[in-house]
Order: structure tokens, then C-alpha cells, then sequence
């Protein structure tokens, strides 16, 4: 991660193409950062900044200026298991991958369902010069989905919303309260949705492929049952319902009808349930074991289909960063999850490049919209806004089993993959996060 740029260099973006869906701007022009804020966006706009001590100069041809990204859903370890990420090097991962935002799951140890938590990750986070951290608090105290957690304390601590993150509320009197309770807060509710019941002892998608391999199947229907129940019951409190990493075509056929009948619900999509599909799992492949599994091309089918139209809000990470000895064993013992701050981008552009799901739509989903479900203004190319920016080049070819990655791990199946497009610069809080614009690119 670069340095504190102390006195906010005046940057200039010559020639370079500007895309902000929300304002509906697409256009090959100059845009002008100076003290931290979007002074200028326009033809021409840094001609009188050329050759000016007090500017650097960066050329835009063949590159994308774009709002900066905002992450919904990241594991970043600390406090407790600061062996598989910390906060310096997630926050440092999350900057080269274009992001000014990251929202931390509560599964830390201990569990974040006390103000104290919250305040210490959020001390942590301000040592680091990086993007901006944003804690979400657990539901229920311990993650057991019994009691409750004093919601207000942690709102006021700096909590943007509550979940028990990869432990489902199972108990419907206690997700009814949850959603009461936290309304009182503005905060959304995030469900991880799993009937634990139906998935007792289950280590991949229930299908063909899990008969093959001899390998306990976890259904879509597991899934489905929770959200169709938790619509029920945002509906009935009138409260704000997110649905974390959706997988499966039945939730997205939940979720668009509830949208259709207006309620307050919202919804996010990983990359990886995007482009991979439950055969990526034969081999016994743990670096291809997630929560909640990667299902049938069906399900991959309707989720593209859903970013596309916009049924789906925001595509989240799920940052889940494990040591060698949590994944380099029998499947069955694997940990689940893969890391991905830094290749998100990269690979969702195979979407685009594709013809698959419009680039308004991606970015949209990258910032505006995952934004817009934890209450924060959205980063912008909008004049007079901060700087909350991300510079990169939609055709540069590159691998990340090829350069230095800035997370601690590398478990993810995408390390020889041969990625087009990349982050090259990153503005969060009006600052330089992250530069590799001087070196094309490379880490290396």
C-alpha cells in the first residue's frame, strides 16, 4: 500500500474514461482531484494543470475512472485469528482491489457483540492508512443465536448493520426481534440462509456431482426455506432484510417477487457463485469448499441473469482467508471459503467482456448499491464529492499466481487463472491508497 499522500497531490486524469452509472456519466474526458474532491470532470479540464509542480499528471488513455468499490461482506480476522489476515493486510488487499470501503463479519474471537469489539477493530483500522472499515455486529451474543445483542450500543460504537454472519437465525421469534430491534437503529439485518437441519454434516451442493464424489449434499431448498421465512417476517415488522451471498435460483425468484411487491429487502452475490459451479469441486478441489456452496449451472444461470436486471443489489466478496493447514487437507476437514478483495473486479470483467451483464450494472453493484443497503453516500465522480475513486485498464492481462498478492493467503482457485482487467489506482477519503499505475500494474 502506498504511502500517505500528506498533502494531497493535485492528480489529474487525462483523457481518460469516466463512468459513474449513477449520474449517467460516460465520457472520455480530464478529471481533476485536488484537496481530496472532484473538482473538475470534463473535455479539457486539466489543460492549465499540465506541467504544474503541484499536479501529477496520469494518462487515461485505454483506462476507466470509476467510483471506488464498497465490500459488504469480508472476513478480515482480527481480533483472534490474525494468522490468516489482520486488519492491515485485508484493509491493504481490499485497496489494491479498487475498494474504499469494507463491511468486517462479526466472527472474530471473540465474536463482535459488544461495543468494545466494534471500537477496537475500529481503532485498529485508524492506524492503517487504507480504506475505510466498517464493523458489523453480531445478531445474537456469541453468534448462538439465542440472545439478543444490545444493537444501540453497537450502532453508536460504529456498527453499519448486524448479522451472525455464516450461523443462520434459526429461530424465527428470535429473527422477528432481530428485525424489530434493529429498525429502531436504521440498520439492516443480514441473514446467512441455512436451515442447519437440512444441511447436518453436508460439505458441498446436493446433485450429481455430490453422488459421484461420495460426498455429503447440502440442498438448494435449505437455502430457500429461510429466505422465503424471513420475507415473511420483514414484511410483517416492516423492517429491512438483506439476504447475504445468495446461491441458488429459488432465492432469486424469493427475491425478485418481494422486490416486485416493494418490500425492504435487498440481496448480494459472490464472485465466485457467479462463475463457478459445483464441478469445479471434483478432485476433491478444497479451495473450490464455500459457504454456502457453489451449486448447478442453473443456479450460476439465474444469478448472472438477476445482476443483470438488477434484482440483485450487490456483489460482496466474502473475503474468507485461510492458513495452508485449513485448506491442504480431506475435504470433508477443509475450512470453507476462498479469499477475493483483489480479484473481484478482474473476474466479474470476464462478465462484461463477455456481453453477459452490462458494465452500468457491475459497477452499479460494486458501489452504489451495496452502499446505498449500509446507509453510506456513495462513492462519486459527482463534482464536489471525495474522492473515492478507482483507475483501472479493462484490457491489461495478468495472473495472480504471478504477482505479490497483498492478503496473507491465497486459497482460491483462481490462482492460474489469467485475469483481463485490473485495478491500477486507488483513492479512498479523498487519498492515494493504492498505486501501481508507475509499474503497468504489477505487484511483482
Amino acid at each position: 500500500m502506498s504511502a500517505a499522500v500528506s498533502d494531497r497531490v493535485t492528480l489529474v486524469f487525462r483523457g481518460v474514461r469516466a463512468i459513474d452509472p449513477a449520474l449517467g456519466l460516460d465520457a472520455t474526458c480530464d478529471v481533476v482531484v485536488e484537496d481530496g474532491v472532484v473538482q473538475a470532470v470534463g473535455a479539457g479540464a486539466g489543460d492549465a494543470l499540465v506541467g504544474s509542480e503541484r499536479a501529477r499528471v496520469i494518462d487515461g488513455t485505454g483506462r476507466w475512472l470509476v467510483p471506488a468499490f464498497v465490500d459488504l461482506h469480508a472476513h478480515l480476522r482480527e481480533p483472534g485469528q490474525e494468522y490468516k489476515e489482520d486488519i492491515a493486510s485485508g484493509l491493504a488487499a481490499a485497496a489494491a482491489g479498487g475498494y474504499a470501503h469494507v463491511c468486517v463479519m462479526p466472527n472474530t474471537r471473540p465474536v463482535n457483540d459488544t461495543r468494545a469489539v466494534t471500537e477496537l477493530m475500529l481503532a485498529r483500522a485508524r492506524e492503517v492508512h487504507g480504506p475505510t472499515l466498517h464493523p458489523i455486529g453480531a445478531i445474537t451474543v456469541g453468534q448462538k443465536g439465542a440472545q439478543l445483542t444490545e444493537m444501540g450500543d453497537l450502532r453508536e460504537a460504529g456498527a453499519v448493520a448486524v448479522s451472525d454472519d455464516g450461523v443462520c437465525v434459526m429461530n424465527a421469534q428470535v429473527m422477528r426481534r432481530a428485525l424489530e430491534y434493529a429498525s429502531h437503529f436504521g440498520m439492516p439485518v443480514i441473514q446467512h440462509a441455512e436451515d442447519h437441519d437440512l444441511t447436518s454434516g453436508a460439505v458441498m451442493h446436493e446433485g450429481a456431482v455430490s453422488a459421484r464424489l461420495g460426498l455429503r449434499g447440502w440442498p438448494r431448498v435449505a437455502e430457500d426455506i429461510i429466505i422465503a421465512r424471513d420475507i415473511l417476517l420483514a414484511e410483517y415488522t416492516k423492517s429491512r432484510y438483506h439476504a447475504a451471498h445468495i446461491s441458488t435460483l429459488g432465492a432469486v425468484r424469493l427475491m425478485r417477487e418481494a422486490k416486485a411487491r416493494g418490500l425492504e429487502v435487498t440481496c448480494e452475490v459472490t464472485p465466485h457463485h457467479l462463475l463457478l459451479t459445483d464441478a469445479s469441486v471434483i478432485g476433491y478441489d478444497t479451495y473450490c469448499k464455500v459457504n454456502p456452496p457453489l451449486r448447478e449451472e442453473q443456479d450460476v444461470e439465474a444469478l448472472v441473469t438477476a445482476l443483470a436486471d438488477g434484482t440483485l443489489d450487490a456483489i460482496a466478496t466474502d473475503h474468507a482467508p485461510h492458513s495452508p493447514l485449513e485448506k491442504e487437507c480431506e475435504f470433508d476437514a477443509a475450512a470453507p471459503g476462498l479469499m477475493g478483495l483483489e480479484l473481484c473486479f478482474g473476474l466479474l470483467l470476464e462478465l462484461v467482456h463477455a456481453g453477459r451483464v452490462p458494465l452500468t450494472r457491475l459497477l452499479h453493484a460494486l458501489s452504489t448499491g451495496p452502499a446505498r443497503i449500509i446507509g453510506l453516500a456513495p462513492p462519486s465522480l459527482r463534482l464536489g464529492a471525495r474522492a473515492e475513486l478507482c483507475l483501472v485498464d479493462p484490457e491489461l492481462a495478468w495472473s495472480p499466481g504471478q504477482v505479490t498478492l497483498h492478503t496473507k493467503h491465497k486459497n482460491t482457485p483462481f490462482m492460474d487463472r489469467v485475469i483481463r482487467g485490473k485495478v491500477l489506482l486507488t483513492l479512498a477519503r479523498g487519498e492515494v491508497v493504492f498505486d501501481a499505475v508507475a509499474r503497468g500494474g504489477s505487484e511483482s
